[in-house]
């Protein structure tokens, strides 16, 4: 079973060894992000520090920081997990696109262990805070890299709510402390809580907003994936983690948030209120301009009696987002596979920061067969926002970068076998020449078919492989050899 609460999970990775606690003062300017930057490279143990300057509250760091830890939270032996549970659930029907897995996850409504459920009494509203008592600077924000624009939490879960339907979202945006009282929402283009602020707007009406931290774990990663806008993040966190989540209504808002979670903010987002934010040194590893994104006031702020403060550093990769990037991916698979069943298998490297680069493979059937594919992939949901897609053949390990690379640069006519497109690309990309759409290439790396053109004498060559009787041979005798 996953772990119910952030503070449970601490206590289990510390009995094992692999939590840190840091008694010495560190400075949340500047050098915890350097320390915490250094660990997570070196996929170290998960931090926790206990002396922050300037707060009296602990700061947790690097809690997902390997694969290992986060299936720990989660329950699961790994991220293949995912892709199993994900995979039972849509069969035996096989629903068709983001319509069925929202279906699909409806049928688990009515199981007892999946729909969130509703509590009166809650840890995390155990000091409750309000007007003038509110001090966002006694909370541990970070000043990460050199040239922020300022100080961020960077693992609050924003809660809002669609204006017209009532349909809540779950979101992880960075958010900049602004003052004591006011945070700036890093809400993307691409972001459902940006169209919901955009829907309360043009009521003219007020946004209720509520942001939660330190949550449980299989809600943390929960507001990771990047989910269709109609399926409940928390009806998903319940499914992963094999139990219902606890919810409490908020104090202020009509919102409900994680009834285990350490920190609450609450507050009204009034429309037009915007406040320069950033820049800010982004999980792209370059930094992300200042912009004018929408200015929150805190009117509340809920607690548990001793809280602790989750968060992450973002930057060059290796980061924490590589073991949730690589969770999303496999969770990602069956149902891609039921959109494009031409899709064997598919990696999403960390260096392109899971939605730059697309590696599949396919079980090539017919000329084109690769073209067909990339663009089925564009096509998907905000896989939409892919900027380079590499097809290979079904015998090469996507994982396995270097075999990839080998297919890639050894099976490709870039005069023909290169798709150059236009389309969207990510609110962060810096490297399109215009905001929010740019170029795209997909690179077609398998066998080359007659029909497809490739008409040289004796086809396409065989790769060079093992005499597989021999190679049995020196498998069994290999001790012999003495190597």
């Amino acid at each position: 079973m996953a772990y119910d609460d952030l503070r449970s999970f601490l206590r289990a990775l510390d009995r094992e060894g692999d939590l840190k606690r840091i008694k010495a003062e560190v400075d949340p300017h500047l050098e915890i992000g350097e320390i915490v930057d250094r660990v997570q490279k070196a996929k170290g143990p998960a931090l926790l520090f206990e002396n922050v300057k300037g707060s009296s509250m602990p700061l947790a760091m690097n809690v997902f920081g390997t694969e290992r830890r986060l299936a720990k939270a989660l329950g699961l032996k790994g991220p293949d997990d995912i892709s199993e549970k994900i995979a039972g659930l849509l069969k035996p029907e096989l629903p068709q696109g983001f319509t069925g897995l929202r279906d699909a996850f409806g049928k688990l409504a009515s199981m007892a262990h999946v729909p969130p459920r509703h509590v009166k009494d809650a840890p995390v509203q155990e000091v409750v805070l309000t007007g003038d008592d509110v001090d966002l600077d006694e909370l541990p924000a970070l000043f990460t890299w050199p040239l922020d624009g300022g100080s961020f939490f960077n693992l609050g879960l924003t809660h809002t709510k669609d204006p017209d339907s009532g349909i809540r979202n779950l979101g992880l945006y960075r958010l900049q402390r602004h003052d004591r009282r006011t945070i700036g929402m890093h809400w993307q283009i691409h972001k459902d809580s940006r169209n919901h602020a955009a829907v309360a707007a043009k009521r003219g009406e007020r946004l209720p907003v509520a942001i939660a931290f330190g949550c449980p774990p299989a809600v943390t990663y929960a507001a990771t994936a990047p989910l269709p806008g109609d399926i409940d993040e928390y009806l998903f966190a319940g499914f992963v983690a094999g139990e219902r989540v606890r919810m409490v209504d908020c104090k202020t808002v009509p919102l409900q948030v994680p009834a285990d979670a350490e920190v609450v903010l609450e507050g009204w987002l009034e429309p037009g209120e915007m406040l320069p934010e950033g820049p800010f040194g982004d999980h792209t590893g370059f930094y992300t301009p200042q912009e004018p994104f929408p200015a929150l006031k805190i009117d509340c702020v809920t607690m548990r009696r001793r809280p602790i403060l989750q968060s992450i550093v973002v930057g060059r990769p290796p980061t924490e987002d590589g073991p949730l990037g690589k969770f999303t991916e496999r969770f990602f698979l069956p149902l891609l596979k039921i959109i494009i069943p031409d899709i064997v298998d598919y990696d999403l490297p960390e260096a392109g920061g899971f939605h730059n680069c697309v590696i599949v493979s396919i079980d090539k059937k017919y000329p084109k067969h690769a073209q067909k594919t990339m663009h089925a992939i564009w096509g998907a949901h905000m896989m939409s926002l892919t900027k380079l897609i590499i097809v290979v053949d079904a015998d090469c390990d996507v994982h396995d970068y270097q075999e990839v690379a080998w297919r890639a640069f050894g099976n490709v006519d870039y005069s023909r076998d290169l798709t150059v497109v236009e389309g969207p690309v990510d609110h962060l990309d810096h490297a399109s020449y215009q905001q929010f759409w740019g170029g795209k290439a997909g690179i077609d790396a398998t066998r080359k078919l007659p029909e497809e053109g490739y008409t040289r004498d004796g086809g396409w060559p065989e790769m060079v492989s093992s005499d597989p009787a021999t190679a049995a041979l020196v498998s069994h005798r290999w001790k012999e050899y003495g190597l």
